[in-house]
């Protein structure tokens, strides 16, 4: 008896992790409007420059930036996230952005976070304008930057195509993950 309630039970979490990606897609909330997306997004790189002069170099030497200001995940077994950003290229809004994630495991709770990608080659820049939508892990390499390898990285060691920065992590949840983010481009009101 107990195996089968259990048998029932992964099934459920199977079909539920199965469509919980194309739900979140379909249910995903409609894009606030350009000028709050652009405001989040320039308070939020001012805030990660203030408190990481290594992103603050490296944006110096970006091709280009995304970020996305304000990402929220839930969780229990079967996570999802979503957020909206901007990439900036010369200090100017080139275009809007949304992320999109969703995930399976042993999980529970809600956090809010940010990320920045800084593009440092022109290839890694041209693949997410091409791509019709990027999933973070496909394509041109990211390092996400911590603390520990911020301290080590110097502008003459920049190998990689993207660099990612997570920031103003709050919530009841162990971890962020970027990987396996989509990222699609969106037309705000």
């Amino acid at each position: 008896m107990k195996s089968s309630i259990v048998v029932v039970l992964l099934q459920a979490v199977l079909a539920l992790g199965l469509a919980l990606p194309a739900f979140a897609q379909a249910s995903a909330p409609l894009a606030p409007p350009a000028s709050q997306i652009d405001q989040s997004v320039t308070a939020a790189l001012n805030n990660l420059y203030a408190h990481n002069g290594k992103a603050r170099e490296l944006g110096a030497k970006a091709r280009a930036i995304l970020i996305f200001p304000d990402i929220k995940k839930g969780a229990f077994l079967i996570g999802a996230q979503f957020g909206f950003g901007a990439l900036r290229q010369n200090g100017r809004t080139v275009g809007y952005y949304r992320t999109a994630a969703a995930s399976y495991g042993f999980q529970a709770g809600v956090k809010q976070f940010g990320y920045a990608l800084f593009f440092m080659t022109n290839s890694a820049l041209n693949y997410l304008n091409q791509s019709g939508g990027w999933a973070i892990g496909t394509g041109p390499s990211v390092v996400v930057v911590d603390e520990g390898f911020a301290r080590s990285l110097t502008t003459t060691n920049l190998r990689s195509d993207v660099y990612a920065f997570v920031f103003n992590q709050q919530g009841l949840m162990g971890g962020v993950g970027i990987e396996g983010s989509k990222i699609t481009q969106i037309t705000p009101n």
